[in-house]
């Protein structure tokens, strides 16, 4: 069968139409429709030389920015979007720079494409300063750029691609016009410029039909600092100011604004130099900082000499004094044999002597302030403390004889006392007595052994309920606690134990503490086993004392012979206490 051209021609045309359906269409550029004035503001896309003038400028869909630039003028920036085959229209107005520019001056002419962009000195838009069509004439109608006298480097850039045209240094020197020529290889050479006697003062910019002229400024700079010496770590006010640089920059600190301020904190002497770079060239101004690395630390401890006394393990006399110290100017400090500090402070020390044995005490510490910077200064100070005083050894002799004084009768209340009502009655004089003679042995006791303290066990005899005389007993326990404290014995040294009429002695325990009582005659023995229902009761009203070093427990005797021995026995009236032993 055969098949017609035309059907084979249809279905390859149909083929190619979904082949292409397939793909994207091609984006096609946006526009901008720019109007610029002054007339001959220079357009730049993205960076890139675009041209003078208005008109539309194409650029690819996207974000732009476009940049506007004349010379004595203030340069404008902005983004833009570009859409697909859209125009985006933007007028730019350019502010003029007020003020003349005043010479010497010196003129350089330049023969090549129009449009290109003139830039001195750098390549950056900043350094733009017209473009080759207002600097190429020199018949009837002036177009010149005039500089000042002095080597200025020339860039050329081609527009649409900034392609570097010309880039090299150009010497003018006053009242001379330098040429240069953009060939297929650029030529340059001077000639005289008799017009440039007759300028004195000219704006930096001016155009005509057919003529233009571009005077470009020299920069200025001025610099200034605060102070010219500093402390280490002290601060100086950099002031500045410039003029006609768009590039300003202070070594040591960077890139700065036209003017302005700013602190400053040098390690070393230091020379700022202010650079201040624009298209008539470069200006230059200096200043110094000095920075003094001197540390003049102080240390001092006063009171000078403290004393310090140890009886057994008891501290009894610790002086203290205070250490001083101060280091401005420096960034760190040591101070021996503390370790790190802050360059200034106060340290309270107490007296601690090496020395534990017995004897006299007689001996110097020295205190050493080391400090520095970082600007290389140093310094040291030292001052010195003096202990004296003395260590005392308690014998154990001593000690033990004291551990005997402390085995002291236990202490005994009247019948019932103290009471609610009277919590601090029923501690009679002669029990009070036998309390003190316990606080003064007690205190000599705990120079030797400062960690010993006193239990005091309470009881109450047989009669009444169990909740009443454990009440009871608990109550003549803190009658003794508070007595003690009240004399001088910590709080902290004693503990109380309350027993009620648990434990109770028995009557056969009563005659045998009577018949141990060296206080007793035969008689009196008699007369207590006679009337020992009211003895074993009093017996049982004590309070016991132990001694927590040893151990050992107050004796149990009954204090028949004292003054108020009818008070303790509260004995019927029909009962005789066994007569007081001379």
């Amino acid at each position: 069968m055969r098949v017609s051209r035309y059907v084979t021609f249809v279905a390859g045309v149909s083929i190619l139409i979904s082949l292409l359906g397939a793909a994207p269409l091609l984006a096609k550029d946006g526009k901008l429709k720019l109007h610029v004035t002054p007339k001959q503001a220079y357009v730049y896309i993205d960076g890139v030389p675009q041209g003078w003038g208005s008109g539309p400028y194409k650029a690819a869909p996207g974000e732009h920015t476009v940049a506007v630039y004349n010379y004595g003028y203030k340069s404008y920036t902005s983004k833009f979007t570009a859409e697909d085959g859209k125009t985006t229209a933007l007028e730019v107005k350019l502010d003029p720079v007020a003020g003349s520019v005043s010479g010497p001056w010196g003129r350089i002419q330049i023969e090549g494409p129009s449009k290109a962009a003139v830039l001195l000195n750098e390549k950056t838009p900043d350094f733009f300063v017209g473009h080759v069509d207002e600097f190429n004439n020199d018949i009837i109608w002036k177009q010149e750029l005039l500089v000042p006298p002095g080597t200025h480097h020339v860039t050329v850039l081609g527009t649409g691609d900034g392609k570097e045209l010309y880039s090299g240094d150009v010497s003018v020197t006053e009242n001379q016009r330098v040429i240069i020529n953009l060939g297929k290889e650029a030529k340059t050479r001077t000639t005289k410029w008799d017009r440039g006697k007759k300028l004195s003062s000219v704006p930096r910019f001016k155009a005509g039909i057919a003529s233009a002229t571009v005077a470009v400024a020299k920069p200025t700079a001025q610099l200034s600092s605060s102070a010219a010496q500093i402390a280490c770590g002290g601060a100086a006010q950099l002031k500045w100011s410039s003029t006609e640089a768009p590039r300003v920059e202070i070594g040591g600190v960077g890139a700065v604004a036209a003017s302005g301020e700013q602190s400053v904190q040098p390690k070393q002497n230091t020379a700022y130099k202010l650079t201040a770079a624009g298209p008539g060239g470069t200006a230059t101004a200096d200043t110094s900082v000095n920075v003094s690395s001197d540390i003049q630390g102080t240390l001092t401890v006063e009171p000078a000499e403290i004393r310090y006394h140890k009886v057994g393990d008891k501290v009894e006399e610790q002086g203290s004094s205070t250490l001083s110290w101060s280091a401005p100017g420096a960034d760190t400090a040591t101070l021996d044999p503390f370790g790190s500090v802050s360059p200034t402070g106060t340290r309270t020390i107490q007296a601690t002597p090496e020395k534990t044995s017995a004897g006299p005490i007689d001996e110097t510490v020295t205190y050493t302030l080391h400090s520095s910077n970082g600007c290389g200064g140093s310094d040291t100070r030292t001052a010195t403390l003096h202990i004296v005083g003395s260590v005392e050894v308690m014998e154990a002799a001593a000690v033990q004889a004291l551990e005997v004084k402390l085995s002291l009768n236990s202490i005994y209340f009247p019948t019932n006392l103290p009471t609610v009502a009277d919590p601090k009655g029923g501690l009679v004089p002669s029990q009070q007595q036998r309390l003190q003679e316990l606080v003064t042995n007690f205190k000599q006791y705990l120079v030797a052994k400062p960690d010993a303290h006193l239990t005091l066990q309470a009881y109450a005899d047989k009669r009444g309920s169990a909740a009443f005389n454990k009440a009871l007993s608990e109550r003549r326990a803190d009658v003794v606690r508070g007595f003690l404290i009240e004399q001088g014995i910590a709080e902290s040294s004693i503990e109380t134990k309350a027993f009620g009429n648990e434990q109770n002695l028995d009557a056969a325990a009563v005659k045998q503490l009577t018949e141990q009582n060296p206080n007793l005659t035969p008689e009196d023995r008699k007369r207590v086993e006679k009337q020992l229902p009211a003895f074993l009761l009093a017996n049982n009203r004590r309070v016991d004392i132990v001694l927590s070093t040893t151990g050992q427990k107050s004796l149990q005797y009954f204090p028949y012979n004292s003054d108020d021995l009818k008070v303790l026995l509260g004995a019927p009236k029909k009962a005789k206490a066994p007569a007081a032993k001379k």
